[in-house]
């Protein structure tokens, strides 16, 4: 099991859990949001880390939301760590973000769209914490391996210290112009270069409307998600909102969080059978 601060349950057997909102709105709405992911993953022992986005600088349109503030969303990040003792990642889109975030959180994602962007993995590589690689909605499984080496030429070499490591995050690959599928043949790939989790709400986009707002398939993140678990994936990637409806950002793919101890105790018994074979 990866070994980040604050991370639980990591004798447990479980898959890690990164989930939260898509994007930090206030901090009442992360609180709440965390407390009851926390009540969740510390019930059925899943190992947790909250996820939200301190900006959004990926937007169709540039009237949509990207953010309440760096400074703020950051800070809030922290609160939750500090209130709930639980670790944290957020994503960066430019290298100047990486040192900045990195006083705030304890992993860094890179974008799914940035992922070839050698000076941010680097910068982010450098900041001595975890990094979250996104898989170009683009790119091949088996190209990922360069992105996971960069992170180790940059001195944040996985195997030299569990502190510091690489994970690969597969979001889904681009089929048509507005849809998205995933490939489980790259799951086995992708883990041989490092830790590797699936996003399941970001899978389900349907990007590219014509309204400029990407769509998205909520119902089937149960469908995604046990396949992934059946497959072996170390960790799953879910972004959830107790109003999907009215968030402000991936609201059409995110899952309700009244829904999400349903789907991860049916993930948790999965996981105990593929476990026996």
């Amino acid at each position: 099991m990866i070994a980040i601060p604050k991370l639980k349950h990591t004798d447990s057997n479980n898959f890690f859990l990164l989930c939260g909102p898509c994007a930090i709105e206030g901090e009442d709405m992360a609180l709440r949001i965390a407390e009851r992911v926390i009540s969740i993953t510390d019930k059925l022992k899943i190992p947790y880390v909250f996820k939200g986005s301190f900006k959004k600088a990926n937007r169709s349109r540039i009237d949509s939301f990207t953010g309440i503030g760096n400074e703020k969303a950051l800070k809030i990040l922290r609160r939750v760590s500090e209130t709930f003792d639980v670790p944290t990642v957020t994503d960066i889109h430019e290298a100047s973000d990486a040192s900045m975030a990195a006083e705030f959180v304890d992993v860094l994602q890179i974008p799914a769209f940035l992922v070839r962007q050698t000076d941010l993995v680097v910068a982010a590589a450098k900041t001595g914490k975890v990094v979250n690689l996104k898989k170009g909605q683009f790119m091949s499984p088996e190209a990922m391996k360069h992105a996971v080496q960069k992170v180790k030429d940059a001195g944040n070499d996985t195997s030299t210290a569990l502190s510091n490591q690489a994970w690969i995050t597969d979001r889904g690959t681009m089929f048509g112009y507005q849809d998205m599928i995933v490939d489980f043949r790259g799951i086995p790939t992708m883990r041989q270069y490092a830790p590797t989790v699936l996003d399941v709400t970001h899978s389900l986009q349907q990007p590219n409307q014509t309204i400029g707002v990407t769509g998205g398939r909520p119902d089937m993140i149960e469908t995604i998600a046990r396949a992934g678990i059946v497959n072996n994936v170390d960790g799953l990637f879910i972004e959830t909102h107790y109003d999907p409806s009215n968030a402000k950002s991936d609201g059409a793919n995110m899952l309700h969080l009244d829904n999400l101890e349903g789907l991860l105790t049916n993930l948790v018994a999965i996981r105990k059978l593929v476990s026996t074979f």
